[in-house]
């Protein structure tokens, strides 16, 4: 029964090409109606008045249960939880211990939280202990992800692969940039789950490689970006080919108008829980503002890249990351760029050898770092101040995750302090301000900056060593398992802040 749900020396031209379509950087540079059907938001009431840019959240008709103190506490299956256990997770983070409870028991959920506060395991172990014990049929996934990026896509699918196991459920990432004949053939062969980027699930759904139909649980991660990206339309045109009575997660850093058409579409009275969105509001976070002259941008850049230890450093346009990649790499810092212009496979490898300690510095647009999570980062630097503070959030949002300890820096010259002062308090966000110069010891104080070495490097890809060719016998071995399904997940320090 369908329920109705009540001036710098790298630039050389003026207009770079830009993933998130603003301006060039300094350094170079409506949704579908659901058939006429009625809303599925049930006309529940609305709760306090919203912050800046945001919706009143929903308020709930239902009483939601009480959190859980610890996953043991939850009806799970015991090899869920024993899987757990192995992976040292034990105690849940507030908005797993407030949803978890909710979502096992098929009530939706709306969940807003900052990058690193444990949502991916608060929606995957819900879905993975309510799929538990079916099996999809070919074409036909019982359980859909939705991200907005291929490498968020990836990271979940990651997070969420021994916990799978555990259960006997089989996951397929379905992204763009990489081959579609292997999404498709994991699809033919049947997984429970699919984790997915908007655009090429809706291109395998068009191909008639994907049904959407018996999708009885539907998780919308990122929300608020997948709205920013364009992806809008894409993303309600697929929940419109789900089970209209199945239950619906979305999880979101902001909560801005866009989403609020999600909310009241596809969610009945759905289990709130909200945490403060703002980076101001971690306490492990420092934000530093940087006072700079234009002239002297470019080397105190360089000195914190050349610091002891990992950096991400973000630049508005594509241009303007693969110039100071370039600059960094002949100054004598491991730096790779990462960007919308690279290749999936080089995306890939290039986040791979940020996490390993291969590359030191990651030089990134902002579409291409969202969802990325790198344990132990403690420091971000704004070399373009990002014009809206959602983006300053999702960027800040790379370090002080799960407890850790992390700074924002923010380079700005002197016609963009009045901006980024609109921009902070946005943000909720009161940073500490100092006059930096090249070389001198506040910079190096603040963020580690030093003088490169001067000699040029180059980031070469690690050799794979290749297995040595068997005789005709080996052609009755079994396939090797796809990464996804066999790598461990790296945890965090507490564990459960994937």
């Amino acid at each position: 029964m369908n329920r109705t749900r009540t001036n710098d020396r790298f630039a050389r031209t003026g207009n770079g090409s830009t993933d998130s379509g603003r301006g060039g950087s300094r350094f170079g540079s409506s949704a579908r109606s659901r058939s006429g059907g009625p809303s599925r938001s049930g006309g529940y009431g609305r709760g306090p008045a919203a912050v800046q840019g945001e919706f009143a959240l929903p308020r709930t008709i239902t009483p939601a249960l009480p959190a859980a103190e610890r996953f043991a506490d939850l009806d799970m299956p015991g090899a869920l939880l024993a899987a757990l256990g192995s992976q040292g997770v034990t105690v849940p983070f507030p908005i797993q211990a407030a949803t978890l409870p909710n979502s096992l028991a098929g009530r939706d959920v709306l969940g807003r939280g900052r990058t690193g506060s444990g949502k991916t395991l608060a929606f995957g172990l819900a879905l993975l202990a309510r799929t538990a014990g079916q099996r999809a049929e070919a074409r036909q996934p019982l359980g859909l992800i939705l991200v907005p990026t291929r490498e968020l896509a990836q990271q979940v699918t990651d997070a969420l692969a021994p916990y799978a196991r555990s259960v006997r459920l089989r996951l397929a990432t379905v992204v763009g940039g990489m081959p579609i004949s292997r999404q498709t053939s994991a699809l033919r062969g049947g997984a429970e789950v699919v984790v997915a980027t908007p655009g090429r699930l809706k291109d395998l759904i068009d191909r008639g490689e994907c049904r959407l139909n018996q999708v009885s649980i539907t998780v919308l991660d990122e929300a608020d970006q997948m709205a920013d990206m364009g992806f809008m339309p894409q993303v309600t045109a697929l929940l419109d080919q789900v089970r209209p009575e199945g239950q619906r997660m979305l999880f979101s850093a902001t909560l801005d108008r866009n989403v609020d058409l999600l909310v009241r579409r596809y969610l009945s009275d759905p289990v709130v829980h909200s945490v403060d969105p703002s980076a101001g509001a971690v306490t492990t976070m420092e934000h530093h503002v940087l006072h700079v002259h234009g002239a002297d941008k470019h080397t105190a850049t360089t000195q914190i890249a050349a610091r002891d230890g990992r950096v991400i450093m973000f630049l508005d346009t594509k241009h303007g990351v693969d110039g100071l990649t370039e600059h960094l790499l002949n100054s004598g810092v491991r730096a790779a760029a990462l960007h919308g212009g690279k290749s999936q496979p080089q995306r890939t490898r290039t986040l791979a050898q940020f996490k390993s300690g291969h590359v030191n510095v990651l030089v990134a647009t902002n579409v291409a770092a969202r969802g990325i999570h790198v344990d132990n980062l403690d420091l971000v630097v704004n070399v373009d101040p990002p014009t809206d503070h959602k983006d300053y959030l999702h960027r800040g949002g790379r370090t002080a995750r799960a407890g850790e300890s992390g700074s924002v820096v923010t380079l700005v010259t002197p016609n963009q302090r009045h901006a980024l002062t609109r921009l902070m308090a946005a943000a909720g966000i009161v940073p500490q301000t100092t006059r930096v110069r090249a070389g001198e010891e506040a910079l190096h104080r603040i963020t580690g900056a030093q003088a490169p070495s001067g000699i040029p490097v180059v980031i070469t890809a690690p050799v794979v060593e290749r297995p040595k060719k068997r005789g005709a016998t080996s052609r009755g071995r079994r396939r090797p398992v796809s990464a996804a399904r066999r790598a461990p997940v790296r945890q965090s320090t507490a564990g459960a802040a994937v």
